[in-house]
């Protein structure tokens, strides 16, 4: 994840109570008191098919 990207809303409970945790890349919800993190895993081809 860049350091520009930024989740907008809670991926547990959808509030949008969010800051940024001491890890690199982690997040933390007030909302609901959980911690997470977002991983972009790669591309994928158009239309969804496997290689």
């Amino acid at each position: 994840m860049s350091e520009r990207a930024v989740p907008f809303h809670c991926p547990y409970c959808g509030e949008q109570d969010l800051f940024p945790q001491e890890a690199h890349g982690a997040w933390e919800c007030r909302s609901c008191l959980r911690a997470f993190s977002v991983k972009m895993l790669g591309m994928i081809r158009p239309g969804g098919g496997t290689p």
